[in-house]
């Protein structure tokens, strides 16, 4: 039977542990997560476990990157199903931080990304989200101090904010994207699927088949403006409200000039119901 992972709560806890995990020089991984774990998440988990001695999983709903009409309150909380995954994955240390410890009373020090933060994508609807992420981020990596830090490659955007601001501030740790996880019939693996009504999540794997065959057609040298404008035209068709759905550089998240050769992305995001899903591939 996997023995449960150790959970630190506080920072004395949390330093004792992370001082434990350490002996004999082992490299340390961390996963830093909002809970509600699913499948995609354990990839994670077990990408790190390859790629470090421990695992250090962080659970943690992040008010900061919530906007006051967004789903903070009710954003799934799933704490012993969470810590019974990560006992099956035998992950070493779960940091668990209430928000008063994240932000004790007096906070006044926030990350202001640019970059990739402004790139026009989530940004454009989501305007605080990135500073939000990039604080609680960088706050993660300074307790942990690990070694790697894993992130989906599902939030792409997120993906390339904090690996530019961990090269950016030297914070001596190394981001690895891991790729999207999908069920079977393609939609992306999140926590923000269970509230699809059965219809909507009928409707939701368009998202990727649309992704698919702008792919192909931009390999096949279609134009890129008709391939986004045809793909835009299904997406709404199907139910949608769709807030973008770009090509741009796959490491900048610049948008492409004609002829560009360089690594390109794919990124859709789009409201079913009261449900707003993302999703990106590679071109």
């Amino acid at each position: 039977m996997s023995r449960s992972p150790r959970v630190a709560r506080t920072f004395p806890v949390l330093r004792r542990a992370l001082d434990s995990l350490r002996a004999r020089k082992a490299s340390i991984a961390l996963v830093p997560t909002m809970g509600a774990l699913h499948e995609g998440h354990m990839s994670l988990v077990r990408l790190a476990k390859r790629r470090a001695d421990k695992v250090v999983v962080s659970i943690f709903v992040n008010p900061t990157q919530f906007a006051p009409t967004e789903d903070f309150g009710s954003y799934p909380r799933t704490w012993k199903e969470d810590i019974a995954k990560l006992t099956s994955e035998q992950v070493d240390l779960v940091w668990h931080p209430d928000a008063r410890a994240m932000y004790p009373d007096g906070f006044a020090t926030h990350i202001v990304p640019e970059g990739p933060a402004v790139a026009g994508l989530e940004d454009r609807f989501r305007p605080h989200f990135f500073g939000g992420v990039a604080t609680v981020v960088a706050k993660l990596f300074a307790q942990c101090r690990p070694d790697i830090a894993v992130f989906g490659e599902k939030d792409y955007q997120q993906l390339r904010v904090v690996a530019q601001m961990a090269r950016d501030l030297d914070l001596g740790v190394r981001v690895i994207g891991s790729r999207t996880v999908r069920e079977r019939d393609g939609l992306a693996m999140s926590s923000r699927n269970v509230y699809l009504s059965a219809e909507e999540r009928h409707v939701a794997p368009t998202l990727h088949r649309v992704l698919k065959t702008l792919a192909t057609r931009l390999r096949d040298g279609d134009d890129v403006e008709v391939a986004i404008s045809e793909g835009a035209a299904t997406v709404r068709q199907a139910g949608f409200a769709l807030d973008y759905l770009e090509v741009r550089h796959a490491e900048t998240l610049a948008p492409i000039a004609p002829n560009d050769t360089g690594p390109k992305r794919i990124l859709v995001a789009a409201r079913i119901g009261t449900t707003r899903l993302i999703d990106n591939i590679a071109a």
